[in-house]
């Protein structure tokens, strides 16, 4: 059986901390090993008055159990003067529970500016300059755990609660940018939607229900999200009575309702089952995601009206296909392992970086190199009817597949093909396939590039193809595994040693051409450290239960930067999906490795975080 959940040394400053749920978790934290700041300004419930009595009942209660706690009496708008008093007596501060709260009910027409404002100073006002004057000495430690308190009224709405839920709603927001902030301190922020007995509820629930619904049923989750093994960060959820839940967001497909630069409210009356059917519905997490679909959205539409005779085609089946050899042998494959992240920090990276191991492996992401130069030769040979430009080109998917085992040196002939170019309105994507053979003729990969170049859609060509390697959606669960893992400064200079010499990735000055701000990473870069991230975590460092790989490069990662690689095991391989720690946002998305088997032993399936 797991351990205890244990608090001891650390510092706990909780608001509102005097009566019901607050006094709750200063108890149950007290308990269990922390030194707790017990605050509460001893107000009335609609926030008048003022009296040293609470907070001073719930320290004297701890003490005589044993335990270390301290009282603050200032109001939550005097946030740095709380957060004081946690570093006067304890030196630090390690979690903020924002509890504090009271209630002004009143009916929108009988609302005063007064009942408006005192809402949102105490709850989301308060919460925020509590925290505030904590997350620099969190930022400095590394370490921070914080909640917010939210309310169903907030989430739903209630009557006469209009103040009350717009503040409530506030703290969601507030806690979901923090959670995005504090992942690199390694700060998490979670919201709490609780429903308890308390001096808040007393006059609107009977004794039954008050009786049912203790305070001491929704302490335990507050406790477990503060908790240094927790990983959790950024969620919503409802407790009351000893039950709890997750929420999340839901969004329907929805239709495009214009054509060209018109819209009417006749279409979107038209179209409104649809906009509001959750058939097929998706879960968006991150405003990045919502950014990615309109983007998405933007590409794959032209919203022209163009007549079905101005289509331009290309003859595709009459192109030569593009062939090229490589000719490599150990110290290219090593180059490449060091290039995406193999290290001999690590024992079980040795295999991948020394050609006179007994087990000396090429990584399965090395086939992208060679057959990279077919792919260079169809930017020096051309499309006909079809000019490319690199300066325009973003890497927009890869797929790849094993056949066997890649050697550690030889010739590989590659066969490119293109196979499909489709119309994606602001752009265009060609599919490139590529096949690779070794010296017998036996195919030992396969690739599939899909570049996408700005400014080259609207032809009126397809937006879709069968040639098209399918994206993979994560489970909606936590991940099963996490690793962070930082990136060189100079990661992009190694990585195109190997062969992919766009100026894109070294030359700011194209890259400023391109729209980029600074060179970024190649994508293929992060997709070999993805690739080492999954075998890490579920196949012992094993190649050679690699079967295939797809993913999408979603957004630009910098040399320098963190990548936050989260992983979901299945029966037939794992789910993965990276992110720029610095920046929350996602790089790479609907990530899928299909693996030959699992080894029985050894396989890290629980959530961790390197």
């Amino acid at each position: 059986m797991a351990s205890p959940l244990q608090f001891d040394g650390q510092v706990v400053l909780i608001t509102g901390a005097g009566n019901g749920l607050g006094r709750q978790y200063a108890l149950a934290f007290a308990e269990r090993g922390a030194s707790v700041v017990v605050n509460d300004l001893g107000g009335s419930v609609e926030g008048v008055g003022k009296s040293l009595q609470a907070a001073d009942e719930v320290v004297r209660e701890i003490q005589k159990s044993g335990g270390k706690a301290v009282a603050d009496y200032h109001s939550v708008e005097e946030g740095a003067k709380i957060v004081e008093t946690a570093l006067n007596a304890f030196g630090k501060i390690d979690i903020l529970v924002n509890n504090a709260g009271i209630l002004r009910d009143r009916s929108f027409t009988k609302l005063t500016d007064e009942d408006w404002d005192i809402i949102h100073r105490i709850h989301l006002r308060g919460s925020y300059l509590v925290t505030h004057a904590a997350w620099p000495h969190m930022v400095k430690q590394k370490y921070g755990r914080i909640i917010m308190t939210s309310s169903a009224a907030g989430l739903y709405g209630n009557f006469g609660q209009t103040n009350y839920g717009a503040a409530k709603l506030g703290l969601l927001g507030l806690s979901n940018t923090l959670a995005i902030e504090g992942r690199k301190y390694n700060i998490h922020c979670n919201t709490i939607a609780p429903l308890a007995g308390s001096r808040l509820t007393k006059n609107v629930m009977p004794p039954d229900v008050i009786d049912a619904l203790k305070p001491k049923f929704v302490a335990p989750l507050v406790m477990f999200l503060c908790h240094s093994s927790c990983l959790e960060t950024g969620g919503i959820f409802e407790v009351a009575a000893g039950w709890i839940s997750k929420l999340r967001w839901e969004r329907t497909t929805g239709a495009i309702v214009r054509t060209k630069d018109k819209m009417t409210p006749e279409a979107v009356r038209d179209n409104w089952d649809q906009i509001c059917s959750f058939t097929n519905s998706t879960n968006p997490s991150s405003m990045q995601e919502t950014a990615g679909l309109i983007m998405r959205l933007l590409e794959e539409n032209t919203f022209s009206e163009t007549p079905e005779t101005s289509v331009k085609t290309f003859d595709l089946k009459s192109l030569s296909p593009f062939i090229s050899k490589y000719t490599y042998s150990f110290p290219d494959v090593i180059l490449y392992a060091l290039s995406v992240g193999m290290t001999t920090k690590c024992e079980d990276d040795i295999k991948f970086l020394y050609e006179n191991h007994n087990d000396f492996t090429v990584l399965p992401t090395f086939s992208t190199i060679q057959g990279f130069k077919t792919l260079h030769d169809l930017f020096t040979k051309g499309i006909p009817g079809f000019p490319l430009d690199l300066s325009k080109v973003l890497h927009g998917e890869q797929y790849i597949e094993l056949f066997k085992p890649l050697a550690s040196g030889g010739e590989i002939t590659s066969v490119g093909r293109v196979v499909d170019i489709l119309d994606k309105g602001s752009g265009a994507v060609i599919l490139f396939e590529v096949e690779s053979f070794n010296e017998a003729k036996e195919k030992v990969a396969f690739n599939q590039f899909s570049i996408f170049q700005v400014g080259s859609g609207g032809f009126g060509g397809p937006k879709d193809s069968a040639f098209v390697k399918a994206l993979s959606k994560p489970p909606s669960t936590q991940p099963h595994a996490v690793i962070e893992e930082s990136t060189l400064l100079d990661q992009a200079a190694f990585y195109r040693l190997c062969g992919d010499y766009n100026p894109l990735h070294i030359d700011p000055s194209f890259a400023k051409m391109a729209g980029q701000e600074k060179p970024p990473l190649h994508g293929l870069c992060i997709y070999g450290f993805a690739l080492r991230h999954v075998m890490k975590k579920f196949l012992n460092n094993d190649a050679n239960l690699i079967k295939s790989m797809k993913s999408r490069f979603s957004k630009p990662f910098l040399p320098g930067q963190t990548l936050r690689t989260e992983m979901w095991k299945v029966d037939s391989g794992v789910h993965f999906q990276c992110s720029i720690v610095e920046t929350g946002q996602m790089c790479m998305t609907g990530g899928f490795i299909n693996v030959h088997s699992f080894p029985e032993t050894g396989v890290t399936t629980e959530k961790q975080q390197h």
